[in-house]
C-alpha cells in the first residue's frame, strides 16, 4: 500500500464518518496529508485530520479520531490504528500491504516517483544566461546544476517545461568584449573596463585566422567583425562546456532577436495599452511605482536608445504573449535582489499576477576550496573559477551533486578534498556506492542462478529493517512532488542519502543471497524484489539530479 493509497483510505473513512454523523462534508480536504513519525513506536504513518476538522464540525478531537480509527481498522492491509494525545491517528500497515510497494516500484521502473501534480502547466525555465563575453563562472555553474535538476523535477511532476538560456548579445558589455578582442589582436592594452584573460587572446587569434582581412580594416569595421565572430566562438565554447556538464537547453535565445523582430516596440505598445507608459524629459518611462517598485523605469532614453529594462520587458512579453507560457521562472545570481521588485511590477504592468506567472529565484555564492583555502584563479579565464575548472577539480557527478545538494539561498563551500574522497564522508560517493552495491548483489545472484521471478510473497518482508526500507521507498513520490512544487532539488539529494543509509542498514541485518549449498527460498526472492526496488529509486533520484548511477565502483 502506497502513502497515496493510505491517504485515500483515510479520506474515505472520514467521508463515511461524516455521513454517519450527519456532519458538514464541505470541510473535508481534497486530499489527506500523512506524516512519517520520527519514533517508529508511533506507527508507520500519522494523521492530524481529526484535530484539523474537529472544531469546524463541533466534535471533540479524540471522539472524531476514535470514529476514524474504528472505520480505518476495517480496511484490508491496515494492521492497527491508535488514537494518541488530543486526537492524533497512528497507523500501522500489515507486512503484506507494505511489501506490495516493492512490486509497484519494480513494475514502474524509471517512472516511479513521477506524478501529474503539475500537469497542464507550461513552464519556461531560464537559468545560467551568462553574457557571451567569457566562460561560465562558478556562480553560473551552480545554476547550471540546480536549474537542470529543477527542469527534470518539474517534468517528473507533470509540467511541460522549456529550458532556456538567454544570451545578452546586444549592448555595452558586448561593445567592451569586441573592443577587448580588437585590442588583443593588435597588441594593444585591453581597455580599462574591458575583459582580461588568456581566453581573450585565444579568441582574438581565432577570429584573425577565420577572417584574415580583419587586420587591414579600420577600427570601427574591425570591431564589428570581432563582435560577430567573437560572440559566435564564445557561444560555441559555452554550449560545449554546458554539454560536457550534462546540461542541454531546449532553447538558446538571443537578445538581438528581440530587436530584429520588433518585439521591443510590441512590448511598449502592449504596456501603453494598459496605461502605464508616459513621457518625461524626452524619455519614455514605465510607471512601475504603481505596483510597489522603488522608482519608475526608463524604457527608451532621450537619445532614442532602448534600455536593458525594455529588453527585459520584451523578453517577458515574448515568453507570455508570443509563446504562451503559463509561468516564467528565472534563476538569478546573488547580486540580483534589486531585480525582483521591478520585474514583479513589470509583470503587473502587463496585466499579469506575478504570483501566478513569474518566479524569480535567487542563488547565493559558491566558493571552491582546497585545504580550506580558496582555489587560485585560472590564468586563462582571468579572475574567475569556471565550469571547466570545477569539472577538472572534482568531476561532473560530484560537481552536479555538490551544487544541487544545498538550498540555493545558502552560500556553499565546495572542498575539493571532500568531494573527491572515496568514503562515506563524500555524499555523492555514499549514494552512488549504495547503488553499485545493489548492482553487485544482483550480479552475484545471477551468477548463482538465483532469479527474482515474476511473483513473490510480500508478507515475507516483515523484518524491521525491511519495513524501514519499504517506508523510505514509499516516501519518494511525495519527496519529488514537494521538491518540484517548492523548487528545491536539494530535497532529492538529502532523500537519496537517507535512502542509501537505510539500505546499508537493511543489508547489514538481512541476508539476501543463500550461502554455500543453501537453496534459494521464497524469502530470497522477496528480498531480491526489495533490493531491486531500492536500486530503482536510487537511480531515479540520481537521474533527477543529472548524476549517474554506476553499476560498479
Amino acid at each position: 500500500m502506497t502513502p497515496d493509497q493510505l491517504s485515500d483510505h483515510v479520506l474515505t473513512a472520514a467521508r463515511d464518518v461524516f455521513v454517519a454523523r450527519e456532519l458538514d462534508p464541505s470541510v473535508l480536504p481534497a486530499a489527506v496529508t500523512l506524516e512519517r513519525p520520527r519514533n517508529p513506536e508511533h506507527g508507520d504513518y500519522a494523521s492530524t485530520l481529526a484535530l484539523q476538522l474537529a472544531k469546524q464540525v463541533g466534535v471533540a478531537p479524540r471522539e472524531l479520531a476514535t470514529a476514524l480509527a474504528d472505520r480505518l481498522g476495517r480496511v484490508p492491509g491496515i494492521k492497527s490504528v491508535e488514537v494518541a494525545g488530543p486526537g492524533f491517528l497512528n497507523l500501522r500497515l500489515e507486512a503484506a500491504a507494505a511489501g506490495e510497494l516493492a512490486r509497484l516500484v519494480v513494475q514502474a521502473g524509471p517512472a516511479y516517483g513521477h506524478s501529474r501534480t503539475l500537469a497542464g502547466q507550461r513552464v519556461n525555465l531560464e537559468f545560467v544566461s551568462a553574457n557571451p563575453t567569457g566562460p561560465i563562472h562558478l556562480g553560473g555553474v551552480r545554476w547550471a546544476a540546480v536549474g537542470d535538476a529543477l527542469g527534470r523535477l518539474l517534468r517528473a511532476a507533470g509540467a511541460e517545461v522549456t529550458t532556456e538560456y538567454y544570451f545578452n548579445d546586444a549592448g555595452a558589455q558586448i561593445d567592451r568584449f569586441a573592443q577587448s578582442l580588437l585590442a588583443a589582436a593588435r597588441g594593444q592594452e585591453v581597455p580599462a573596463d574591458g575583459y582580461a584573460g588568456d581566453y581573450i587572446d585565444e579568441i582574438a587569434a581565432a577570429v584573425a585566422q577565420r577572417q584574415p582581412a580583419v587586420a587591414s580594416l579600420p577600427d570601427e569595421e574591425a570591431e564589428q567583425v570581432f563582435r560577430a565572430e567573437g560572440i559566435e566562438l564564445m557561444l560555441a565554447e559555452i554550449k560545449q562546456s554546458l554539454a560536457d556538464f550534462g546540461v542541454r537547453f531546449d532553447v538558446f535565445f538571443n537578445e538581438k532577436d528581440l530587436h530584429e523582430r520588433g518585439e521591443l516596440a510590441a512590448a511598449v505598445t502592449h504596456l501603453r495599452e494598459h496605461g502605464h507608459v508616459y513621457e518625461h524629459d524626452g524619455a519614455l518611462w514605465l510607471r512601475t511605482t504603481d505596483f510597489g517598485d522603488d522608482k519608475d523605469r526608463v524604457l527608451i532614453r532621450g537619445t532614442g536608445a532602448p534600455t536593458y529594462f525594455l529588453a527585459d520587458c520584451a523578453y517577458y512579453y515574448d515568453k507570455r504573449q508570443v509563446r504562451g507560457f503559463d509561468r516564467v521562472v528565472i534563476m538569478l545570481g546573488a547580486d540580483h535582489h534589486g531585480y525582483v521588485g521591478r520585474m514583479r511590477a513589470m509583470a503587473k504592468c502587463f496585466g499579469d499576477d506575478p504570483d501566478q506567472t513569474l518566479e524569480l529565484l535567487i542563488g547565493q555564492m559558491v566558493n571552491l576550496l582546497r585545504d580550506g583555502e580558496p582555489v587560485r584563479m585560472s590564468k586563462r579565464h582571468g579572475t574567475v573559477v569556471t565550469l571547466a575548472d570545477l569539472m577538472s577539480a572534482i568531476g561532473v557527478d560530484a560537481a552536479r551533486y555538490a551544487l544541487a545538494r544545498y538550498s540555493s539561498d545558502s552560500p556553499i563551500d565546495i572542498d575539493i578534498a571532500l568531494w573527491t574522497r572515496a568514503s562515506r564522508d563524500n555524499p555523492v560517493y555514499y549514494v552512488q556506492y549504495a547503488h553499485a552495491r545493489i548492482a553487485s548483489l544482483l550480479r552475484n545472484a545471477a551468477e548463482l542462478g538465483v532469479v527474482r521471478g515474476d511473483e513473490f510473497d510480500p508478507a515475507l518482508l516483515g523484518h524491521e529493517r525491511e519495513h524501514d526500507l519499504l517506508k523510505a521507498l514509499a516516501e519518494f513520490p511525495q519527496v519529488v512532488a514537494t521538491a518540484a512544487e517548492l523548487r528545491e532539488p536539494h530535497r532529492i539529494a538529502r532523500y537519496c542519502e537517507e535512502l542509501a543509509g537505510t539500505y546499508h542498514r537493511f543489508y547489514d541485518s538481512c541476508r539476501v543471497l543463500p550461502q554455500g549449498a543453501e537453496p534459494a527460498t521464497e524469502l530470497t526472492r522477496a528480498r531480491l524484489w526489495l533490493v531491486e526496488a531500492a536500486r530503482i529509486v536510487l537511480a531515479n533520484g540520481l537521474t533527477l539530479l543529472g548524476v549517474t548511477a554506476p553499476e560498479r565502483m
